[in-house]
């Protein structure tokens, strides 16, 4: 028989082993449905700003589940970044790209940038960026209109030498004490633009081929 002492020990050791493996998995079950609770809410809030550029009328399709990766210089990025296509009876509508300023005053600013098929700007929204509150965060429609100046927009309206802000002879405004924050903005949605209308047929065919129309998903 075991000495006292060892047995005590080793029943301590069992109780503690026991209350590690419970607590571990506690602990997993709360990060799995945090996690999906987290991913639920990302999802949510990626809908939502995707329906403030696009009316919800000009697609029929789920944005999210139609996504490509992109990675060209005029976006920004070296690292692949998501597109969403929009489709209307199966037809190409329009896309959201995501780009970077690299320019910022205070860093990188990431947007979010919806172009009809024609060419046209259907809206612009910031996703994220760290610029001076009070000055350059007027990028952010929750903060000023500004970005609001983007809608209907094109490669030829204005011309190249119109995108760019009022200070450098362009037809955007820029903001009392911050131009360098606007200036980033103006440069990459215009090199979005340029990216749209370099890859629009191989973005449209693609994606639109694998699309069922909603009168092939009724008759499945």
């Amino acid at each position: 028989m075991l000495p006292e002492m060892p047995r005590s020990m080793l029943r301590n050791a069992l109780i503690l082993g026991l209350f590690a493996v419970a607590t571990v998995g506690v602990v997993a079950i709360t990060q799995q449905g945090t996690a999906t609770r987290i991913q639920a809410a990302e999802r949510e809030a990626q809908v939502r700003a995707l329906a403030e550029i696009l009316p919800a009328d000009s697609y029929d399709n789920h944005l999210l589940d139609n996504s490509v990766q992109l990675s060209d210089p005029l976006l920004g990025s070296a690292r692949p970044l998501p597109a969403y296509l929009a489709l209307k009876g199966g037809q190409p509508s329009a896309i959201i790209l995501q780009a970077i300023a690299p320019d910022g005053y205070s860093g990188s600013i990431r947007l979010l940038i919806g172009i009809h098929a024609d060419g046209r700007l259907a809206g612009v929204r910031v996703l994220a960026h760290k610029e001076t509150p009070g000055l350059g965060d007027k990028i952010e429609l929750a903060k000023s209109p500004w970005v609001l100046a983007f809608n209907g927009k094109s490669l030829s309206d204005p011309d190249d030498n119109g995108w760019g802000v009022k200070k450098d002879q362009g037809v955007f405004d820029q903001f009392a004490g911050a131009t360098i924050t606007p200036r980033a903005v103006v440069k990459a949605v215009h090199h979005a633009l340029q990216y749209f209308d370099g890859h629009k047929a191989e973005l449209f065919a693609q994606h639109a081929a694998a699309q069922p129309t909603p009168e092939q998903e009724r008759a499945q």
